[in-house]
Order: structure tokens, then sequence, then C-alpha cells
């Protein structure tokens, strides 16, 4: 009966939940300081993140630890959550990446939709952007935004006003007979 109590509470130590304290995401592999049941205290637990997915939860996260062996001296954190930000709504089978902020990138069931949270989305360290399919905007279109460049509104006026003089000299042409339209 005695070994059967010692293999349970070997067993009973090998997970447990904890309160994320702080996080150190400087190193190879994160780690996470966290409070435990009866306020045992751990620092510098790893936290082992899926291959190509990282996030720094904020204090007051919760995590999953597990303890090999059932050593106490070492933990891993394989999941950390915070519900306080958790997205709701989800339909069955979609997938989402979200933060405390609103931004989100969902996989929904009627197709990628992504939310910037009213922040800019920026692409960047890519030699071009390439869409096949059709592109529609509601806003304006500029390009070489960050010097003199134009919005494609402005760049239908310059066109469909432009004169210049016939082969450089004599009268000016008539503006366009196809007028650029919106």
């Amino acid at each position: 009966m005695r070994a059967l109590q010692n293999l349970q509470r070997q067993v009973q130590s090998l997970i447990t939940r904890a309160v994320v304290g702080s996080v150190n995401a400087a190193t190879k592999c994160q780690t996470v300081d966290v409070s435990l049941i009866a306020s045992e205290e751990k620092t510098g637990v790893e936290h082992l993140e899926p291959y190509g997915f990282t996030s720094r939860a904020d204090a007051g996260a919760e995590a999953v630890l597990l303890f090999p062996d059932a050593d106490r001296s070492h933990a891993v954190a394989i999941v950390v959550a915070d519900r306080r930000y958790r997205l709701k709504g989800l339909a069955n089978k979609e997938v989402a990446f979200h933060d405390d902020q609103g931004l989100v990138i969902k996989l929904s069931r009627d197709g990628i939709v992504v939310d910037g949270g009213g922040k800019p989305i920026t692409f960047i360290n890519a030699p071009k952007a390439r869409f096949e399919m059709d592109i529609e905007a509601t806003g304006q279109i500029k390009d070489l935004c960050d010097s003199n460049g134009l919005t494609m509104a402005a760049m239908r006026v310059a066109y469909n006003g432009h004169r210049h003089k016939e082969n450089g000299q004599g009268n000016n042409t008539d503006t366009p007979t196809t007028p650029m339209g919106a």
C-alpha cells in the first residue's frame, strides 16, 4: 500500500499549474519565473514553444509545468496562456493568432482575415509582393509613399487634365479623349 501511495505522489508531482511573474525572451529558450501553489516559486523555467511559433506573455498569464522524473528542482513550461486576452467566438475548426491589442490573423471558414487593430500592417525585407488575384482597396493607393509619390487618384487627375505642345512645338494638344476612370 505504501508503494502505491509513493507512486501516486510521484505522478502528482509530474505536472502543475503556475502563474507567470516575469519572462526572459532574450535567451535561446525563453524562460519564465512562476508562482506555484503553496507559494512555491520557480525562476528561470524553460518555456518550450512549438517550432515556428513564439510569444511573450505578460505577468499574470498561466502556465502548465512538467517536472521530468518528478524532480521539482527542474521544471519545464509546456504551455503559457492568458485567459484575459483569449480570442472568443471562433467557429468550429477556425484558427487565429492574436494579442492583447486586438491584432488578429484569423483563418476563418470564409477566408483569411487580418485585423490590424487600428495599427499599420507592414511587410518588410522582401524584393516584391506578388498577388495572383484582383486587388480591391476602399482607401487610397500611393506609390513611393516615403518620398514624393502620388496616389492613384492624383495620377488620374494629372492624366485626365494633361496637355502638352504637339510634337514639342505648336499648339497644345487636347486632353485625353478617354479619361482614366476611378
